[in-house]
């Protein structure tokens, strides 16, 4: 049997959303692409729902994450956090260049 894949990201990782607006559905809700948040946890693997959604078999399997952003982040305001749940295709790690983030 082979060995499971292990998580690209781990608790605490600081990641962005991947800021695309694809011709079809996703399940990357606007309000979060290009958003900077923080892995909560991984929490199993599951066929892409993008793909899934356009009626393919085809879906790639793809580690899902808990990710929490401030509300202030995701709106410009609130005090609190949200959670989401992302495929692993919708993120990409935090990157900090001379005090600019990326």
């Amino acid at each position: 049997m082979p060995e499971p894949e292990q998580p690209a990201y781990a608790s605490g990782d600081l990641v962005r959303t991947y800021r695309h607006d694809p011709p079809h559905h996703t399940r990357l809700p606007r309000y979060a692409r290009g958003k900077l948040g923080v892995v909560v946890e991984p929490e199993g693997r599951a066929p892409l729902a993008d793909v899934r959604a356009q009626g393919r078999e085809d879906a790639p399997v793809e580690m899902i994450y808990a990710v929490r952003f401030a509300a202030r982040e995701l709106w410009g305001e609130g005090e609190h956090d949200v959670v989401l749940d992302l495929s692993e295709s919708y993120l990409e790690p935090f990157e900090e260049v001379d005090g600019d983030v990326r």
